[in-house]
């Protein structure tokens, strides 16, 4: 991604604070043979740790986590100062990280065993073994969970970790490399600070097996004509436009609450975010009134603040892109219920904004609205419902709010995303598989489908 606030300069990064528009820090990139000997040492490190006992691998991971829980409130106000999340939402991420790090750690001996399947051979069995040095190409959104969603089953797995952050959170990333380099031994994790130019030659390298990316559309399309040119495995997780639906037979009262949370948590900024709320029209008026009446009171203010519920977006390109959405969107007949303006000041905010009446045509219909911007759609039935909320090229996440359990049901069955909730929003969680298709990408992260997505399931028999 680029990223105009945080750019590259005579071989460093310049990380700037999205709420006082301030430089908070300096990297250095990796020059070309620095990235090679990285890559070299982590191939290293795989030699020994995938020998390592399965017990005390966890027992370092155990480490790990202590480690998060106790510098949780540094690690959060860097979070909150790289990329500006509210400070409450960041600690609940490193808690989150904390989570995982427990799931995994109780869990990896019965997802890594050896499973006995009968077969017309003698003893035969599926053995779970490590791959190699595992790449991850991983987004600013959620700085830490979503590097640890990667790195820790991984890092079970016997694999060793090298990852490439985004340049806006590099502060994030060498506590990140830091944190785990207290717990684990030498290279088994290694932060990568390079260009982004530069990832097609880590992927070329031998010792790199496979890929992870959490990205854009476009930066996923790069990966994995990369990776598939060295013939080296890839698990892609893209953007999302999740559709809501919400039927006249639902608590529209609670149906706007949640929806309303979903689409402001990470100040709107997260893949799996509610964003198009496709709406019976016999209830469209009640929600769109409920759902403004949530989103616009929101609290807008300094991250950093315990009380905030709505700080900046990361840098000031998006917050311009984001603007732009919305100015289209309404030259094509979207009408703004509350919102759809900069405020002015320092800080690169966009006011919470709900459109209703939105056109299939526009932006908010067919684009991923990366920020505070709800998109109403009213629709005749259930029946167009599903037609529109399938009327994407993305599908990661999706909800339906309906007090027909049979409707729910059927909903759940047809729509065409990786994951769909009923009468709730979206959200990751260890124990459940987290992955999208069509143009969201594919491939699963968490629970036991995410372990093995990077391990060599390999047959054995007689």
């Amino acid at each position: 991604m680029q990223a105009n606030t945080h750019h590259a300069l005579h071989g460093q990064v310049v990380s700037v604070n999205p709420f006082t528009e301030q430089e908070v820090g300096s990297y250095a990139l990796l020059a070309k043979n620095s990235i090679d000997r990285k890559l070299d040492q982590a191939d290293v490190a795989f030699k020994q740790w995938r020998k390592t006992a399965l017990d005390e691998r966890i027992a370092l991971i155990k480490r790990v986590a202590t480690q998060l829980a106790e510098n949780k409130q540094g690690l959060a106000t860097f979070i909150t100062i790289e990329m500006g999340k509210p400070i409450n939402q960041a600690k609940a991420e490193i808690d989150k990280c904390i989570a995982l790090c427990d799931y995994y750690c109780k869990n990896a001996h019965q997802f890594l065993r050896a499973k006995p399947i009968s077969s017309n051979l003698k003893n035969s069995r599926v053995e779970f073994q490590p791959l190699g040095v595992i790449l991850g190409v991983m987004p600013w959104n959620f700085p830490f969970w979503q590097v640890f969603r990667f790195a820790i089953p991984t890092l079970l797995a016997g694999n060793t970790v090298v990852v490439k952050h985004a340049s806006n959170v590099f502060g994030c990333a060498e506590a990140i490399a830091k944190t785990f380099n207290q717990a684990c031994p030498e290279n088994t994790y290694i932060h990568l600070p390079v260009s982004s130019d530069l990832i097609p030659e880590v992927i070329a390298h031998n010792a790199v097996r496979a890929v992870s990316l959490t990205g854009s559309e476009k930066a996923g399309r790069e990966v994995a004509q990369q990776a598939g040119h060295h013939l080296k495995k890839v698990v892609l997780e893209l953007g999302g436009s999740d559709p809501y639906v919400v039927l006249k037979d639902a608590d529209i009262s609670k149906a706007a609450e949640r929806c309303a949370t979903s689409r402001l948590i990470n100040n709107g900024q997260s893949c799996i975010g509610a964003k198009r709320f496709i709406v019976e029209s016999a209830v469209a008026r009640q929600f769109e009134e409920l759902l403004a009446e949530h989103i616009c009171k929101a609290k807008m203010g300094d991250p950093l603040n315990k009380s905030t519920e709505l700080g900046p977006l990361a840098r000031q390109d998006l917050l311009e892109n984001l603007h732009c959405q919305v100015l289209e969107s309404t030259s094509r007949g979207a009408e703004i219920v509350c919102g759809g303006e900069i405020p002015v000041g320092k800080g690169f905010f966009y006011e919470a904004t709900v459109l209703t009446n939105v056109a299939k045509d526009s932006p908010a219909y067919n684009e991923e609205l990366f920020g505070p911007v709800a998109a109403v759609i009213p629709v005749l039935d259930e029946d167009e419902a599903m037609q529109v909320a399938n009327e994407t090229s993305f599908g990661l996440g999706s909800a339906i709010f309906t007090a027909d359990s049979n409707k729910a049901e059927q909903f759940a069955a047809n729509v065409e995303a990786g994951a769909c909730v009923i009468n709730d929003f979206v959200r990751s969680t260890p124990e459940l598989p987290f992955g999208g298709i069509k143009n969201s990408g594919f491939g699963r992260e968490l629970s036991e489908f995410g372990i093995h997505e990077f391990v060599n399931i390999k047959t054995i028999a007689g």
